[in-house]
Protein backbone atom coordinates (compact mmCIF):
# COMPACT_ATOMS: atom_id res chain seq x y z
CA UNK A 1 0.00 0.00 0.00
CA UNK A 2 1.55 3.13 -1.31
CA UNK A 3 -1.24 5.55 -1.59
CA UNK A 4 -0.85 5.53 -5.30
CA UNK A 5 -4.39 4.01 -4.98
CA UNK A 6 -6.37 6.73 -4.87
CA UNK A 7 -7.83 8.13 -7.92
CA UNK A 8 -5.88 11.13 -10.33
CA UNK A 9 -7.76 13.96 -8.86
CA UNK A 10 -7.14 13.41 -5.53
CA UNK A 11 -3.36 12.60 -6.62
CA UNK A 12 -3.74 15.81 -7.95
CA UNK A 13 -4.36 17.57 -5.36
CA UNK A 14 -1.70 15.86 -2.61
CA UNK A 15 0.45 17.18 -4.93
CA UNK A 16 0.28 20.34 -3.49
CA UNK A 17 1.36 19.07 -0.30
CA UNK A 18 5.28 18.64 0.80
CA UNK A 19 6.27 14.94 -0.28
CA UNK A 20 6.20 13.72 3.31
CA UNK A 21 3.01 14.81 4.05
CA UNK A 22 1.34 14.15 1.24
CA UNK A 23 2.52 10.29 1.65
CA UNK A 24 1.37 10.28 4.95
CA UNK A 25 -2.17 11.86 3.88
CA UNK A 26 -2.02 9.63 0.90
CA UNK A 27 -1.98 6.35 2.76
CA UNK A 28 -4.32 7.36 5.50
CA UNK A 29 -6.90 7.76 2.82
CA UNK A 30 -6.19 5.15 1.63
CA UNK A 31 -6.93 2.86 4.70
CA UNK A 32 -10.03 5.12 5.28
CA UNK A 33 -11.68 4.06 1.58
CA UNK A 34 -10.66 0.10 2.48
CA UNK A 35 -12.05 0.28 5.76
CA UNK A 36 -14.94 2.10 5.35
CA UNK A 37 -17.75 -0.71 4.80
CA UNK A 38 -16.12 -3.02 6.94
CA UNK A 39 -15.37 -0.94 10.17
CA UNK A 40 -16.38 2.75 9.60
CA UNK A 41 -15.11 3.85 13.30
CA UNK A 42 -11.82 2.84 12.30
CA UNK A 43 -12.18 3.95 9.08
CA UNK A 44 -13.19 7.49 10.25
CA UNK A 45 -10.05 7.90 12.20
CA UNK A 46 -7.85 7.22 9.53
CA UNK A 47 -9.45 10.34 7.72
CA UNK A 48 -9.24 12.31 10.78
CA UNK A 49 -5.46 11.44 10.68
CA UNK A 50 -4.76 12.47 7.64
CA UNK A 51 -6.15 15.64 7.74
CA UNK A 52 -4.38 16.44 10.76
CA UNK A 53 -1.78 17.60 7.69
CA UNK A 54 -4.61 17.82 4.90
CA UNK A 55 -6.98 19.83 6.18
CA UNK A 56 -7.28 22.42 3.29
CA UNK A 57 -8.20 20.03 0.62
CA UNK A 58 -11.27 19.19 -0.92
CA UNK A 59 -10.94 15.25 -0.91
CA UNK A 60 -9.79 15.06 2.46
CA UNK A 61 -12.27 17.17 4.16
CA UNK A 62 -14.93 15.04 1.67
CA UNK A 63 -13.28 11.48 2.82
CA UNK A 64 -13.95 12.83 6.86
CA UNK A 65 -17.20 13.82 6.22
CA UNK A 66 -17.98 10.49 4.39
CA UNK A 67 -16.43 8.06 7.16
CA UNK A 68 -18.13 10.38 9.92
CA UNK A 69 -21.42 9.85 8.23
CA UNK A 70 -20.66 6.27 8.10
CA UNK A 71 -19.42 6.01 11.65
CA UNK A 72 -22.98 7.82 12.32
CA UNK A 73 -20.95 10.83 13.54
CA UNK A 74 -23.88 13.17 12.03
CA UNK A 75 -22.59 16.01 13.61
CA UNK A 76 -19.45 16.24 12.21
CA UNK A 77 -20.12 14.48 9.21
CA UNK A 78 -22.31 17.62 8.33
CA UNK A 79 -19.50 20.04 9.33
CA UNK A 80 -17.17 18.95 6.62
CA UNK A 81 -19.29 18.56 4.12
CA UNK A 82 -20.27 22.38 4.61
CA UNK A 83 -16.65 22.93 4.69
CA UNK A 84 -16.06 20.50 1.44
CA UNK A 85 -18.65 22.37 -0.57
CA UNK A 86 -17.24 26.03 0.53
CA UNK A 87 -13.71 24.63 -0.79
CA UNK A 88 -15.14 22.61 -4.07
CA UNK A 89 -17.99 24.82 -4.90
CA UNK A 90 -19.97 21.49 -5.40
CA UNK A 91 -23.42 20.82 -4.32
CA UNK A 92 -23.18 16.83 -4.72
CA UNK A 93 -23.39 16.02 -1.48
CA UNK A 94 -26.46 17.74 -0.51
CA UNK A 95 -28.67 14.37 -0.10
CA UNK A 96 -26.10 13.25 2.65
CA UNK A 97 -26.00 16.52 4.73
CA UNK A 98 -30.03 16.65 4.90
CA UNK A 99 -29.85 13.11 5.50
CA UNK A 100 -27.53 14.26 8.53
CA UNK A 101 -30.21 16.67 9.48
CA UNK A 102 -32.04 13.71 10.21
CA UNK A 103 -29.86 11.46 11.95
CA UNK A 104 -29.63 14.36 14.81
CA UNK A 105 -32.94 14.61 14.64
CA UNK A 106 -34.11 17.47 12.64
CA UNK A 107 -36.26 16.38 10.14
CA UNK A 108 -37.36 19.84 9.52
CA UNK A 109 -34.35 21.36 8.45
CA UNK A 110 -33.24 18.35 6.46
CA UNK A 111 -36.90 19.84 4.48
CA UNK A 112 -35.33 23.15 4.26
CA UNK A 113 -32.02 21.67 2.52
CA UNK A 114 -33.96 19.85 0.03
CA UNK A 115 -36.28 22.86 -1.16
CA UNK A 116 -33.17 24.98 -1.19
CA UNK A 117 -32.08 26.57 -4.61
CA UNK A 118 -28.79 24.04 -4.49
CA UNK A 119 -31.05 20.89 -4.37
CA UNK A 120 -31.68 22.11 -8.21
CA UNK A 121 -28.16 21.70 -9.59
CA UNK A 122 -28.25 18.00 -8.58
CA UNK A 123 -27.80 15.44 -11.18
CA UNK A 124 -30.83 13.20 -11.53
CA UNK A 125 -29.13 10.27 -9.08
CA UNK A 126 -28.73 13.52 -7.16
CA UNK A 127 -32.24 14.30 -7.70
CA UNK A 128 -33.47 11.06 -6.40
CA UNK A 129 -31.09 10.57 -3.01
CA UNK A 130 -33.06 13.50 -2.47
CA UNK A 131 -36.28 12.55 -2.25
CA UNK A 132 -35.14 9.45 -0.80
CA UNK A 133 -34.41 11.40 2.08
CA UNK A 134 -37.32 13.83 1.99
CA UNK A 135 -39.57 10.87 2.16
CA UNK A 136 -37.67 9.80 5.60
CA UNK A 137 -38.16 13.16 6.85
CA UNK A 138 -42.19 13.30 6.20
CA UNK A 139 -42.14 9.86 8.06
CA UNK A 140 -40.42 11.31 11.01
CA UNK A 141 -42.56 14.12 11.11
CA UNK A 142 -45.37 11.05 11.07
CA UNK A 143 -46.42 12.44 7.60
CA UNK A 144 -46.82 8.71 5.92
CA UNK A 145 -48.64 9.85 2.84
CA UNK A 146 -46.55 12.44 2.01
CA UNK A 147 -43.88 10.52 2.41
CA UNK A 148 -45.15 8.32 -0.35
CA UNK A 149 -46.23 11.59 -2.76
CA UNK A 150 -42.19 12.44 -2.18
CA UNK A 151 -41.02 9.41 -3.97
CA UNK A 152 -43.75 9.50 -6.88
CA UNK A 153 -41.06 11.09 -9.27
CA UNK A 154 -40.69 10.50 -12.67
CA UNK A 155 -37.39 8.74 -11.85
CA UNK A 156 -39.84 6.19 -10.23
CA UNK A 157 -40.44 4.03 -13.51
CA UNK A 158 -41.12 0.00 -12.44
CA UNK A 159 -40.37 -0.52 -16.49
CA UNK A 160 -36.83 0.39 -16.79
CA UNK A 161 -33.73 0.37 -14.06
CA UNK A 162 -30.68 3.08 -13.56
CA UNK A 163 -28.06 2.66 -11.52
CA UNK A 164 -30.17 4.08 -8.55
CA UNK A 165 -33.50 2.28 -8.97
CA UNK A 166 -33.33 -0.45 -6.49
CA UNK A 167 -33.08 2.38 -3.67
CA UNK A 168 -35.75 3.63 -4.80
CA UNK A 169 -38.06 0.69 -5.48
CA UNK A 170 -37.26 -0.45 -1.99
CA UNK A 171 -37.93 3.31 -0.55
CA UNK A 172 -41.27 3.48 -2.06
CA UNK A 173 -42.21 -0.13 -1.03
CA UNK A 174 -41.92 0.96 2.34
CA UNK A 175 -43.13 4.44 2.14
CA UNK A 176 -46.46 2.26 0.70
CA UNK A 177 -46.13 -0.60 3.48
CA UNK A 178 -46.12 2.32 6.22
CA UNK A 179 -49.61 2.88 4.90
CA UNK A 180 -51.31 -0.12 4.25
CA UNK A 181 -50.64 -0.69 0.97
CA UNK A 182 -48.87 -4.01 1.07
CA UNK A 183 -49.87 -5.29 -2.24
CA UNK A 184 -48.47 -2.74 -3.71
CA UNK A 185 -45.25 -2.54 -1.44
CA UNK A 186 -45.25 -6.26 -2.61
CA UNK A 187 -45.08 -5.41 -6.46
CA UNK A 188 -42.58 -3.19 -5.97
CA UNK A 189 -40.13 -5.09 -3.73
CA UNK A 190 -40.28 -7.66 -6.71
CA UNK A 191 -39.19 -5.07 -9.15
CA UNK A 192 -36.14 -3.91 -7.23
CA UNK A 193 -35.05 -7.34 -7.55
CA UNK A 194 -35.54 -7.62 -11.25
CA UNK A 195 -34.03 -4.21 -11.17
CA UNK A 196 -30.74 -5.62 -8.75
CA UNK A 197 -30.59 -8.21 -11.62
CA UNK A 198 -30.79 -6.88 -14.81
CA UNK A 199 -28.16 -4.29 -13.62
CA UNK A 200 -25.84 -7.31 -12.25
CA UNK A 201 -26.18 -5.92 -8.33
CA UNK A 202 -26.28 -9.11 -6.12
CA UNK A 203 -24.34 -9.50 -2.39
CA UNK A 204 -21.28 -10.32 -4.04
CA UNK A 205 -20.66 -8.02 -7.02
CA UNK A 206 -18.26 -5.46 -6.61
CA UNK A 207 -19.91 -1.85 -6.03
CA UNK A 208 -20.09 0.64 -8.83
CA UNK A 209 -17.25 3.01 -8.82
CA UNK A 210 -16.88 6.41 -10.22
CA UNK A 211 -13.72 7.42 -11.42
CA UNK A 212 -13.81 11.39 -11.05
CA UNK A 213 -12.89 12.90 -14.26
CA UNK A 214 -10.33 15.53 -15.41
CA UNK A 215 -11.87 19.07 -16.14
CA UNK A 216 -11.44 18.65 -19.95
CA UNK A 217 -13.50 15.34 -19.67
CA UNK A 218 -17.77 15.45 -19.71
CA UNK A 219 -18.81 15.64 -16.52
CA UNK A 220 -21.86 12.57 -16.49
CA UNK A 221 -19.71 9.32 -16.46
CA UNK A 222 -20.63 6.11 -16.91
CA UNK A 223 -19.76 3.50 -13.81
CA UNK A 224 -16.92 1.52 -14.79
CA UNK A 225 -18.97 -1.66 -14.38
CA UNK A 226 -21.01 -1.97 -17.29
CA UNK A 227 -24.15 -3.95 -17.77
CA UNK A 228 -23.57 -7.07 -19.53
CA UNK A 229 -26.10 -7.17 -22.53
CA UNK A 230 -26.58 -11.13 -22.40
CA UNK A 231 -28.61 -10.92 -19.35
CA UNK A 232 -31.16 -10.20 -21.77
CA UNK A 233 -33.69 -12.34 -24.03
CA UNK A 234 -34.28 -11.86 -27.64
CA UNK A 235 -37.46 -9.80 -26.57
CA UNK A 236 -35.73 -7.64 -24.08
CA UNK A 237 -36.83 -9.18 -21.17
CA UNK A 238 -34.05 -9.26 -18.20
CA UNK A 239 -32.87 -13.26 -17.62
CA UNK A 240 -32.08 -13.61 -13.75
CA UNK A 241 -28.82 -15.24 -13.56
CA UNK A 242 -27.94 -18.05 -11.73
CA UNK A 243 -26.73 -17.38 -7.97
CA UNK A 244 -23.23 -16.80 -7.63
CA UNK A 245 -21.02 -19.32 -5.32
CA UNK A 246 -19.84 -17.10 -2.06
CA UNK A 247 -16.61 -15.50 -2.88
CA UNK A 248 -14.25 -16.03 -0.04
CA UNK A 249 -12.94 -13.16 1.03
CA UNK A 250 -9.54 -12.29 2.87
CA UNK A 251 -10.37 -10.62 6.32
CA UNK A 252 -8.23 -7.15 6.80
CA UNK A 253 -5.29 -7.58 8.68
CA UNK A 254 -5.90 -5.11 12.26
CA UNK A 255 -4.43 -1.44 11.46
CA UNK A 256 -2.91 0.54 14.34
CA UNK A 257 -3.34 4.01 13.78
CA UNK A 258 -0.42 6.45 13.51
CA UNK A 259 -1.97 9.22 15.53
CA UNK A 260 -5.16 7.43 17.15
CA UNK A 261 -5.51 10.48 19.44
CA UNK A 262 -7.05 13.89 18.05
CA UNK A 263 -9.06 16.90 19.42
CA UNK A 264 -10.42 17.86 15.33
CA UNK A 265 -13.90 17.40 16.43
CA UNK A 266 -15.72 17.15 20.28
CA UNK A 267 -19.26 17.94 19.56
CA UNK A 268 -21.87 15.56 17.19
CA UNK A 269 -24.01 18.68 16.61
CA UNK A 270 -23.87 21.26 14.38
CA UNK A 271 -25.73 24.63 15.20
CA UNK A 272 -26.77 25.63 11.82
CA UNK A 273 -27.42 25.02 8.38
CA UNK A 274 -24.95 28.06 7.38
CA UNK A 275 -21.81 28.42 8.21
CA UNK A 276 -21.18 31.28 10.57
CA UNK A 277 -18.16 33.88 10.36
CA UNK A 278 -17.04 31.62 13.80
CA UNK A 279 -17.51 28.67 11.95
CA UNK A 280 -15.18 29.85 9.13
CA UNK A 281 -12.71 31.17 11.20
CA UNK A 282 -12.16 27.95 13.46
CA UNK A 283 -11.31 26.03 10.05
CA UNK A 284 -8.71 27.84 9.19
CA UNK A 285 -7.26 27.77 12.06
CA UNK A 286 -7.43 23.98 12.12
CA UNK A 287 -6.38 23.79 8.84
CA UNK A 288 -3.16 26.23 9.41
CA UNK A 289 -2.28 23.91 12.39
CA UNK A 290 -2.42 20.63 9.92
CA UNK A 291 -0.44 22.20 7.02
CA UNK A 292 2.26 23.26 10.28
CA UNK A 293 2.13 20.00 11.27
CA UNK A 294 5.78 18.78 12.77
CA UNK A 295 7.06 16.46 10.18
CA UNK A 296 8.19 13.57 12.95
CA UNK A 297 8.93 10.31 11.51
CA UNK A 298 5.91 8.14 12.04
CA UNK A 299 5.01 4.93 10.94
CA UNK A 300 2.39 4.81 8.11
CA UNK A 301 -1.07 2.73 8.44
CA UNK A 302 -0.55 -0.42 6.32
CA UNK A 303 -3.41 -3.11 5.48
CA UNK A 304 -4.43 -6.18 3.25
CA UNK A 305 -6.85 -6.01 0.59
CA UNK A 306 -6.92 -4.62 -2.98
CA UNK A 307 -8.45 -0.63 -3.67
CA UNK A 308 -10.03 -0.15 -6.29
CA UNK A 309 -9.68 3.75 -7.52
CA UNK A 310 -11.67 6.33 -6.23
CA UNK A 311 -13.37 4.17 -3.26
CA UNK A 312 -13.82 7.43 -1.17
CA UNK A 313 -15.17 9.42 -3.69
CA UNK A 314 -19.42 8.69 -3.61
CA UNK A 315 -20.33 6.29 -6.19
CA UNK A 316 -23.38 5.34 -8.17
CA UNK A 317 -23.84 8.04 -10.78
CA UNK A 318 -27.02 7.74 -13.12
CA UNK A 319 -26.55 5.21 -15.95
CA UNK A 320 -26.84 6.90 -18.79
CA UNK A 321 -29.18 6.14 -21.95
CA UNK A 322 -32.35 4.23 -21.48
CA UNK A 323 -31.30 2.04 -18.89
CA UNK A 324 -31.75 -1.57 -18.66
CA UNK A 325 -35.45 -2.78 -19.57
CA UNK A 326 -37.47 -4.71 -16.56
CA UNK A 327 -40.45 -7.22 -17.05
CA UNK A 328 -43.47 -5.32 -15.51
Amino acid sequence: MTGTELDRVTRAQLRTLEEKSGEWVSRHLVMAGRLMDTDPELSFQHALAASRRGGRLAAVREAVGLTAYAAGHYGEALREFRTYRRISGSNEHLPVMADCERGMGRPDRALDLIRSEDAQTLDTAGKVELAIVASGARADLGEREAAVAALEIPQLDMNRAFSFSPRLFRAYADALDAVGRSSEAATWLGQAVKAESALGIDDDADPFIVDLAEEDEEEDRKPRKKQDTSMFNADGEAIVPEPKAPVKRTPAMPVEIDDAESDYFDSDDAESDEFSADDAEADDADATEADSADGADSESADGNGELDAGKIASGGGAATGEGAQLDG
